[in-house]
């Protein structure tokens, strides 16, 4: 394989640092990557609808916020074709070179920001360089820049290269929100898949580390629950109201007294809650969001039945209803130690790198567990690849930043790794 320039994605992950949308809101970026393909030549390129499955999404934003993100990506630049492919927030795109007859090889990588605002500090390189976001209260705080960069350096490298088979690179949207992998791992562009990988920039891990098979994700489940009740005068009638904020309280206090379960590690958060207007309003409607987590996929099943009971009764006893949605969740999928054995040695060899570790617990979530089940389960196999940058600022903080050095090691031992295994065809 080609020695893969590191200089034009750096270029690109400056330009789509500097313009980040949340999830599915990605209208701006989607467009840019697509034009950035179709520069380099692929074969085919899949936007929008054609990438994912729009029955699958979780957490899609209402229409207003839909409709403001698509209108600033017009204003942006973002052609009119792509974002017709995109309507209804359905962003994302598959980009695929094919060569004929051969393995078929994935890289899966994610594109959305988080909704909080960048640090403005001067010595926080983006805001010193001139790549601070520009869009307020959003920000790329976990590296989703970087993993798009390193996208498309693996594209430009592999473009150049001869091989048989074929290479698709999943650009998936709303990962932050745990919605999207679920959505693209349900296309057809995923059936034939014979080998997977995702990356990860960070995650603990210095510049020069390269984790060759994350484990032991936690698979997760997030969801809003809303209670509805009637609102009636605190002093004058409090009996005639249904108190919405009373049956939030129960279920936030007997959520987080979930009992740990013997057989794997829990977790359990809520995280947001709204109630009310007036202190001498009784409340008539209360909504939290919450997260259950666990070690293991039949346990996270054990976390989210209580949850579900605790709700349901919280509204039972104070005679509210109750509406729950689903808006994030992955199952624990680990990497496949054959294939983060190809990893191992590929980045053994490459510049850059002093330290290798075949694996490492994960820790977290991450909704390219979806792309790894999928895969094995029609006997293909996939591996979480981690690539060390130093940051100055944890992830999801406002002062997060990437080791740019990071993004040349990632594509040369993706672009490698992707060579030995279709080199390694019958």
């Amino acid at each position: 394989m080609s020695e893969p320039t590191a200089s034009k994605p750096i270029e690109l992950r400056r330009r789509l640092h500097a313009y980040p949308e949340p999830s599915w809101c990605e209208f701006y970026t989607t467009s840019r990557l697509a034009d950035r393909v179709e520069e380099i030549g692929v074969d085919d390129v899949f936007v929008g609808r054609e990438a994912i499955d729009p029955d699958e999404r979780l957490g899609v934003p209402d229409e207003r916020v839909l409709e403001r993100w698509r209108e600033r990506a017009a204003e942006h630049g973002a052609r009119t074709d792509h974002l017709e492919s995109m309507d209804g927030g359905t962003t994302g795109l598959v980009a695929v070179l094919d060569r004929g007859p051969g393995p078929v090889v994935g890289l899966r990588v994610d594109i959305d920001a988080l909704p909080f605002e960048e640090s403005t500090e001067p010595d926080h390189e983006p805001a010193a360089e001139g790549f601070r976001s520009e869009n307020p209260g959003v920000m790329h705080a976990c590296g989703h820049d970087a993993h798009m960069a390193i996208g498309i350096g693996v594209l430009e490298s592999l473009a150049d290269a001869e091989f048989s088979g074929t290479v698709k690179v999943f650009f998936q949207p709303a990962e932050e929100a745990l919605g999207g992998g679920r959505a693209m791992a349900a296309t057809d562009h995923v059936d034939d898949v014979d080998a997977f990988f995702a990356v990860h920039v960070g995650l603990g891990h210095p510049t020069g580390t390269v984790v060759a098979g994350s484990n032991r994700p936690l698979a997760v489940r997030q969801s809003r629950a809303t209670f509805t009740g009637e609102s009636a005068h605190a002093g004058l009638a409090p009996n005639e109201g249904r108190n919405a904020m009373q049956a939030m309280a129960t279920a936030i206090q007997n959520l987080h007294a979930i009992p740990r379960h013997a057989d794997g590690l829990t977790r359990v958060n809520v995280g947001s809650a709204r109630a009310g207007t007036a202190s001498n309003v009784v409340a008539d409607e209360a909504t939290i969001e919450l997260e259950v987590r666990a070690g293991a996929n039949d346990v996270l099943e054990y976390m989210t039945t209580h949850v579900d009971r605790i709700l349901r009764t919280a509204g039972e006893m104070h005679d509210c209803e109750l509406e729950t949605t689903v808006i994030g969740q992955a199952p624990r999928v680990d990497s496949d130690p054959e294939l983060a054995e190809v990893v191992e040695t590929v980045a053994q060899r490459t510049p850059g790198v002093d330290s290798v570790e075949r694996h490492a617990d994960f820790g977290a979530s991450e909704d390219a567990t979806y792309f790894m089940r999928r895969i094995a389960d029609a006997g293909g196999c996939g591996t979480y690849v981690v690539v060390g940058t130093d940051h100055p600022g944890g992830h999801h903080t406002p002062r997060f930043d990437v080791d740019e050095r990071s993004i040349e090691i990632a594509t040369t031992v993706l672009t490698d790794a992707i060579g030995d295994v279709l080199s390694e065809a019958p």
